[in-house]
C-alpha cells in the first residue's frame, strides 16, 4: 500500500457518501489511501463504508482542515463542502502543496471563482473540478462526429432536464435553495446545482468551455418551491460558436434523464450524459445508438500524478460555466410560479409544474427560452442579457 496516494475527503455526508464508496473503491485497486475525513462532526463506525478502514487503522478525522491536511501528508483534497467554502478550502490545500477534486459548482460567483482558479495555478497544484459527466468517453466521441460532419453544419446545442425534488430537499441544509446566506454567494438553483451538468456538458460539446468563449447570456429564473433561488429555468448561452440553451425544472411530472441535444442540419447527436448513452440519427441513415465508458475525475487526477495524463477537467475548462453562474447570481430574484401554475403532490410531498416536461423538452428541442415558447407563467422582461 506505500504506493497509494494518501487522500484527505472534506465533505464526507450527503453527496459525500458518493465520494467515500469512491474511494473504497479506488483503495481497493490499491490507488489511493482515505487518511483523513474534515467533517464538523466525526463519522460514526457505521458511515464508513465496509471495506474502508485498513488494517493500519481508520481514517483520522477533524474538523480542521488545514491540521488534517498536515498530519495526514495527504497528497490530494477532495472538497464536497457546501459551496460557499469551496474557494477558501481550495486555497488552504494548495498552499500546503495539496492537489484538488473540487466539486460542482466551484465557487458561487465568478470573482471567487477566479479567486481560486489563480490561487492553485499560483501554487502549481493540480485542480480537477467534479463534473463526472466530463469523464466520458462519449464527449471526445461527439465532438469527433461534429467535426467530421456527421450531422452537417452545426446549429447549436440544447439541454434539457426534468427531474424531482421532495420539498425536505431544500431543508437538508440551511444553504439548499438560497442565493445568499449571512450575505455570503450560495446560488444554489437548479441550472447551477442539481443540473448543472447539462449546462457544463452542452458548452464542452460545443467546444466553448472558457470565460472567453461567451458573448451573452440570457436566462429565466423561476421557481414554484417557497425557495430563494431557482427550481425551473432557462438559460440560452451565445458563445463565439453558437447558440446553447438549456431548460431545466426540479418540478417534473415524469422525472426523466438529462440529456444533452447537438441539431445538425443533416440530423442529431443526443448525449443521455448520466448513462453514457448517445444516439445519432441523420439524413439516409438508419438510427445508430452507442454506449461509452467513463474515466472516474478522481482516478484521472491520481494518473495525471503518477503518469502524466492529462487532467479532464482543470477550472479554466468551467471558465464558461462560471459565467452562467455568475449571469444567474446577477440576474433579478427568481419569479414565483403562480399558485395556479404548480400543484403539490401529497404522497410524495413535491411540488409539480403541469406542461413543464414538454416545455423543458421543446427548449432543448427548439433553442428556445420558455417566453419564446409561449409559457403563460413567465413574467414580462425577465430575461437578463449579460455581455461578457
Amino acid at each position: 500500500m506505500s504506493t497509494a496516494v494518501p487522500i484527505v475527503l472534506a465533505g464526507a455526508r450527503g453527496h459525500g457518501r458518493w465520494h467515500l464508496e469512491n474511494i473504497r473503491r479506488l483503495q481497493d485497486k490499491g490507488i489511493v489511501r482515505l487518511a483523513g475525513i474534515c467533517e464538523l462532526t466525526p463519522l460514526s463506525e457505521e458511515e464508513l463504508p465496509e471495506g474502508l478502514v485498513l488494517p493500519s487503522g481508520a481514517p483520522e478525522q477533524s474538523a480542521d482542515f488545514g491540521a488534517l491536511l498536515d498530519s495526514t501528508g495527504a497528497r490530494i483534497a477532495v472538497i464536497c463542502t457546501p459551496i460557499p467554502t469551496h474557494t477558501d478550502l481550495a486555497l488552504t490545500a494548495a498552499r500546503r502543496g495539496v492537489h484538488l477534486l473540487l466539486e460542482k459548482p466551484p465557487a458561487p460567483s465568478y470573482a471567487e471563482f477566479r479567486r481560486m482558479a489563480d490561487g492553485v495555478a499560483e501554487a502549481g497544484v493540480a485542480c480537477q473540478i467534479g463534473f463526472q459527466s466530463l469523464g466520458s468517453h462519449a464527449v471526445p466521441a461527439i465532438r469527433t462526429l461534429m467535426a467530421e460532419g456527421a450531422v452537417g453544419e452545426i446549429v447549436g446545442i440544447g439541454g434539457a432536464g426534468a427531474w424531482a425534488r421532495p420539498e425536505a430537499y431544500y431543508r437538508r441544509a440551511p444553504w439548499a435553495g438560497r442565493r445568499r446566506l449571512n450575505g455570503v454567494d450560495v446560488i444554489d438553483g437548479v441550472l447551477t446545482n442539481p443540473l448543472a451538468h447539462a449546462v457544463a456538458t452542452a458548452l464542452a460539446l460545443g467546444g466553448t468551455t472558457r470565460a472567453e468563449d461567451v458573448t451573452g447570456i440570457e436566462t429565466e429564473l423561476l421557481r414554484a418551491n417557497d425557495i430563494e433561488s431557482d427550481d425551473t429555468s432557462c438559460v440560452r448561452v451565445t458563445t463565439t460558436g453558437r447558440q446553447i440553451v438549456v431548460g431545466a425544472t426540479l418540478c417534473a411530472e415524469d422525472p426523466d434523464e438529462p440529456y444533452v441535444v447537438v441539431h445538425g442540419e443533416q440530423g442529431r447527436i443526443t448525449f443521455w450524459y448520466k448513462q453514457d448513452r448517445v444516439l445519432l440519427q441523420r439524413a439516409n441513415h438508419g438510427p445508430e445508438e452507442f454506449e461509452y465508458g467513463r474515466t472516474d475525475l478522481l482516478e484521472n487526477l491520481v494518473e495525471h500524478l503518477t503518469d502524466g495524463a492529462d487532467l479532464l477537467v482543470t477550472p479554466e475548462a468551467t471558465g464558461a460555466f462560471m459565467k452562467v453562474v455568475e449571469a444567474i447570481r446577477l440576474a433579478p430574484d427568481p419569479a414565483p410560479l403562480p399558485d395556479g401554475a404548480w400543484q403539490l403532490l401529497p404522497d410524495e410531498q413535491r411540488r409539480v409544474v403541469p406542461g413543464i416536461d414538454g416545455l423543458v423538452a421543446a427548449a432543448a428541442d427548439t433553442l428556445a427560452l420558455y417566453s419564446e415558447l409561449g409559457a403563460p407563467w413567465v413574467p414580462p422582461a425577465r430575461t437578463n442579457e449579460v455581455s461578457t
